[in-house]
């Protein structure tokens, strides 16, 4: 693991979709459309960002209504993968979900995602329940892992 010291996190804004885009590209197998990430800029979304000298490295989408705050989406470009700034941007979400008063953090992972499962875990989420043949796979369907954290 790197020092996450040279690294700075940050609100974001549609001028960084065109980075959001390309690291959703790279990092998963069925990536968000940039219509889709676009959708995430409102009152209701924290969307936020792991910079280094100006570029985008990674990303988290978080959604809160009320006292119920959802991850929708969290990223790293494969490059920076294994250098923990998926736990940087964890550790950051988790803190501004609690201070904006939310009493749980809610997310939903593919079942073979096991580098997620095992960041969520971490932190202190824990399996909740699944839903069945949820995500398409190339070669049929997997379950979605539902997992929670109290705050």
């Amino acid at each position: 693991m790197h020092n996450t010291e040279a690294y700075s996190v940050c609100v974001l804004s549609p001028d960084n979709l065109p980075a959001m885009a390309t690291i959703e590209n790279q990092a998963h197998s069925h990536p968000w459309t940039e219509a889709g990430l676009a959708d995430c800029f409102g009152p209701l979304y924290r969307t936020i960002g792991v910079m280094q000298h100006g570029e985008l490295l990674g990303f988290a989408i978080v959604q809160q209504i009320i006292d119920e705050a959802t991850l929708l989406d969290i990223c790293v470009a494969p490059a920076y993968q294994g250098q923990g700034l998926g736990l940087l941007l964890m550790r950051h979400i988790l803190s501004e979900a609690k201070q904006a008063q939310a009493v749980v953090m809610m997310l939903e992972v593919r079942e073979s995602n096991t580098s997620a499962k095992g960041l969520y875990e971490k932190v202190g989420f824990s399996e909740s329940g699944r839903r069945k043949n949820y995500y398409q796979t190339n070669n049929g369907n997997e379950d979605a892992i539902l997992m929670d954290k109290p705050l």
